[in-house]
């Protein structure tokens, strides 16, 4: 598998030749003003909640490369009603994807679209993938018993975490969530992009370690094997 960075909560995971993209927020970010949107070609495009954060250059990419909308029910009418293909699904389903399986499991967060409408349930993705790679993609969420039921699951090889604070978990609650998870390598995500998401890279890191986990901290547009 091959994991691209382009800020933010967006990544584009590359599995067995299948193009899935996760919450799109490129053009607003300016951190990510050298990425090239028009370049990123995607066939699936999973979205964990409705903010504007997570959605904004979703209807352009789709419409674009005909990729389809993958996220809570009300998410994906929200974009169907553009004209966009989607699968709708709701917390604790499972949608078999021809990368394999994305089973919707908590997060716990807010959600609504960003004319203030209502967005359904945020939600993260344990993605179980037909290469045999099982990892976890937590939206935004802060911490919640709830992610103790994905370690009684599934073994994850790793685990895409918001590590931001202030609108979602901060580095040290991350740690506790890859615990009860079960995971030690870790991918941080939702961070640096606002003024209040600003963090240490260096402190994050080596708190990480000490707690014997693996924090990776991508630059954006870095693409990387796993």
């Amino acid at each position: 598998m091959q994991l691209t960075y382009f800020g933010h909560s967006c990544f584009l995971a590359t599995i067995g030749g299948t193009r899935v993209l996760f919450d799109p927020f490129i053009r607003p970010n300016p951190l990510a003003k050298d990425v090239d949107v028009d370049a990123i070609e995607a066939d699936f495009i999973l979205l964990s909640h409705g903010h504007g954060d997570h959605i904004a250059d979703a209807e352009e990419i789709a419409k674009r490369t005909g990729a389809k909308i993958v996220a809570i029910a009300e998410v994906a009418g929200y974009f169907g009603a553009k004209g966009l293909d989607g699968i709708g699904a709701n917390l604790g389903g499972k949608v078999k994807l021809p990368f394999g399986t994305v089973h919707f499991v908590a997060a716990a967060h807010s959600s609504s679209f960003p004319d203030g409408s209502y967005a359904g349930v945020p939600v993260g993705f344990v993605i179980k993938t037909n290469e045999g790679q099982t990892f976890y993609y937590a939206g935004d969420t802060g911490l919640t018993y709830d992610l103790k039921l994905i370690k009684d699951w599934y073994q994850l090889d790793f685990a895409l975490l918001p590590i931001g604070d202030h609108y979602t978990m901060g580095v040290t609650d991350a740690l506790v969530a890859a615990d009860w998870v079960g995971a030690t390598e870790l991918i941080g995500m939702h961070y640096d992009t606002f003024p209040p998401l600003v963090i240490d890279h260096a402190a994050a890191q080596a708190e990480a370690k000490a707690a014997g986990k693996n924090l990776r901290l991508l630059a954006i547009g870095e693409t990387i094997s796993l």
